[in-house]
């Protein structure tokens, strides 16, 4: 069983920041790189909103470029996936499928996954006019007509960020009314550029093939029974349903919040536990951009950092 200063796991904008900033502190960090190396924007075309990068980057070549900064500095990688924890113990135990640590340290950057709609269309479409954040992707469709699907508060939050850019919204929602807070119902109702399609569920995302091609139109179902399927023009659709964080691991190892968040303390990374810090959108239920989770692993290899100052002191 090895024995390790700092293991991060996870390898996305979170996981790689904190590495180089541990590295450069001397913390010889090893990531573990787990089941989706780079996170989420490995399946991002382009991203357009990350700083110092006048024009769009390729999300799987941003992260390799955040990869070689941290391998630079001394930073190690494995390629595998941790399965298990023990955070009762001291050394922290972290096991994988092929490898085995002893960690002084742990960053727990694993990210979480937009939930996707699971219809017709899903997988031709996705990157092609077919999200799941219109804040990192609302600025294709500036001028043109958006969708959104859901009804709680991130559905209705996408919709009114969108009403800002588009020339009008569609949120659809399977049923007669919202989840969504009051004040954001009340926001949403008397904005003019939505329109609230009740009782509705995307059947299939459909439009145009090729290189060029994108979503077109909606096929909705009728969640009540009222009658037939109903087409709906569009430009480009936003599932807005609720993400998951990859945190399945760490159920009783460290405290998290009802939805799988991990708890940090306000205005820092720290975990319920001395030592295990957590960053990214594992940890972040509100923010989840590329930028904020980078801005998160600095501070998680900082707050580390300290805190092995003092216990060593």
């Amino acid at each position: 069983m090895e024995h390790r200063k700092l293991v991060i796991i996870g390898s996305g904008a979170a996981g790689w920041t904190a590495a180089l900033y541990a590295a450069r502190a001397g913390l010889k960090p090893l990531v573990v790189a787990g089941i989706q190396p780079g996170g989420q924007l490995t399946i991002t075309d382009d991203v357009e909103n990350y700083p110092g990068f006048p024009d769009p980057i390729g999300g799987p070549e941003l992260m390799a470029r955040m990869e070689a900064q941290a391998l630079r500095y001394g930073t190690e990688v494995v390629h595998d996936t941790v399965v298990r924890v023990d955070f009762d113990q001291y050394p922290y135990v972290l096991e994988g499928d092929g490898h085995h640590w002893k960690a002084e340290a742990v960053i727990i950057a694993t990210g979480a996954a937009a939930r996707w709609l699971g219809v017709k269309g899903e997988e031709a479409f996705r990157g092609r006019g077919y999200s799941a954040c219109a804040v990192c992707d609302g600025h294709f469709l500036r001028g043109k007509e958006a969708a959104v699907v859901g009804g709680g508060n991130t559905a209705v939050e996408e919709a009114l960020y969108l009403a800002n850019l588009c020339s009008k919204v569609h949120l659809i929602h399977r049923r007669d009314s919202l989840k969504a807070e009051r004040i954001l119902q009340e926001r949403l109702f008397a904005n003019r550029k939505v329109e609230i399609h009740w009782n509705r569920a995307v059947a299939e995302i459909a439009g145009t093939e090729g290189l060029t091609g994108g979503v077109t139109h909606l096929i909705l179902d009728r969640t009540d029974g009222t009658g037939p399927q109903e087409e709906l023009r569009i430009d480009g659709v936003f599932a807005a349903i609720g993400h998951d964080p990859a945190t399945e691991v760490f159920k009783g190892q460290v405290d998290l919040d009802s939805h799988g968040y991990v708890v940090v303390s306000p205005g820092t990374t720290r975990t319920s536990k001395n030592l295990i810090a957590a960053a990214g959108d594992c940890a972040d239920p509100h923010w989840r951009q590329a930028v904020t989770a980078a801005g998160m692993g600095c501070m998680a290899a900082l707050d580390i950092e300290r805190s092995l100052a003092v216990r060593n002191a």
